[in-house]
């Protein structure tokens, strides 16, 4: 019910569905991201969640009890409703109610999905006439920037462009609401900004949304912003007396007896780990005035939570997958085109392993398509892992076999 856990688990979905194809995550992705516009979006953006409950009663709109499925569906399907999503006699929830979940970690057999499709459907029909539960309506910059970075992600692992215009109408929205006079602002309700500042997390989250999008179109316009969000955040929330770290209010926010600074990630990615995320994509994305800058501050980032991270690693999921970014060294496609359907473009954003950095457009439009042209007259991918190059390739199978991933 909360924004930042279902946009979290639309990237992990989304990932999983374009690095292996499978079924479950490709619909568990597509179903998530369906819930994020239709129950969630809120004048462009995204509403922070839904409440536990509804008409006084929690989790009664989505509960079942084994006579409620026969009620709605009949005997027969509700019965076998009943065996497909766990709901038991005494109940898996409150007041003999049960939890509808997959028995299997499989969808039902292929004989079995059009039974499956058509019981679904029913079941969220009557569930959508029972009293539903309110909405908080807040927009924080935060969860927005990783609801931002799924849907985007999102659109290349489920081949639908709709998530990418639903991601950058938010980040257009978000932006234009939330940035004040050069500073960004936390939340908004109602169309009116709050006056409370924003933390680290906003502005590093927000980075790596805007990151994204910059990368699927090509658009300058998103890199600015990342550029301006993590500059922001270099200036007024990086410790000017311990490198790598950093606190979660600005320099300039209201004085508390002791600052905060919590590097571990909780129910979302810490601050500090947004950032190192941040710093490290687009460290290979901006020119030579800022990629050192950005390098350096992703480094010392990681190094100066090494103890956290081999310590607590059960604390330290989001730090992790940056630091095995780090440590495998950045992968960058580059496709040179300037055919924005590109069929080397696109295999290269569905094959790319996870926090590859791929961009795509024509020779000298971009700093990693500098003097990177086309190779005898056809589109080139140019592959590099930190400041190791490739030759360029100009086939799918190609890039494959250099990504060393299936074609």
């Amino acid at each position: 019910k909360m924004l930042y856990d279902n946009a979290l688990l639309l990237r992990v979905y989304a990932h999983l569905a374009r690095r292996t194809g499978d079924p479950l995550a490709r619909r568990v992705a597509a179903e998530t991201a369906a819930f994020l516009i239709d129950d969630l979006g809120v004048g462009g953006m995204f509403a922070s969640s839904l409440d536990a409950d509804a008409a006084g009663v929690e989790g009664s709109t989505y509960v079942w009890t084994r006579a409620e499925l026969r009620g709605a569906l009949g005997d027969d399907d509700g019965d076998w409703a009943a065996t497909v999503f766990g709901v038991t006699a005494g109940g898996t929830f409150e007041h003999g109610a049960s939890v509808l979940q997959l028995a299997a970690d499989r969808d039902p057999h292929r004989d079995q999905l059009e039974r499956f499709t058509r019981v679904r459907g029913r079941l969220l029909a009557v569930r959508r006439a029972r009293p539903q539960p309110p909405r908080d309506e807040k927009v924080v910059t935060a969860w927005n920037g990783l609801a931002i970075t799924a849907l985007a992600e999102a659109s290349v692992a489920l081949d639908d462009p709709l998530l990418l215009v639903s991601a950058e109408r938010c980040a257009t929205a978000l932006l234009g609401l939330h940035l004040v006079d050069g500073r960004l602002r936390r939340t908004s309700l109602g169309g009116q900004v709050g006056d409370s500042a924003a933390i680290l997390e906003d502005h590093a989250a927000l980075a790596t949304g805007v990151l994204v999008l910059h990368q699927l179109t090509g658009a300058a316009a998103w890199l600015d912003a990342a550029t301006e969000m993590i500059d922001l955040a270099l200036r007024h929330f990086a410790d000017p007396d311990r490198p790598g770290r950093w606190f979660d209010t600005a320099d300039d926010a209201e004085t508390l007896m002791v600052r905060p600074a919590d590097p571990v990630d909780g129910a979302t990615p810490a601050g500090a780990s947004l950032i190192a995320e941040a710093l490290l994509t687009a460290a290979h994305l901006v020119g030579p005035e800022r990629s050192g800058r950005y390098a350096d501050a992703a480094a010392e980032t990681l190094l100066a939570h090494s103890v956290l991270l081999a310590r607590a690693p059960r604390s330290s999921g989001h730090w992790l997958t940056v630091a095995e970014a780090a440590v495998r060294g950045p992968l960058q496609v580059a496709v040179s085109t300037a055919d924005p359907h590109s069929a080397l473009l696109a295999a290269a954003r569905r094959i790319a392993p996870g926090g590859a950095v791929v961009v795509g457009g024509p020779a000298d439009s971009m700093p990693l398509l500098q003097e990177r042209g086309p190779v005898g007259g056809a589109e080139a991918a140019y592959i590099c892992r930190g400041r190791v190059c490739d030759l360029p390739v100009t086939g799918v199978e190609q890039l494959a076999a250099a990504l060393g991933v299936p074609g």
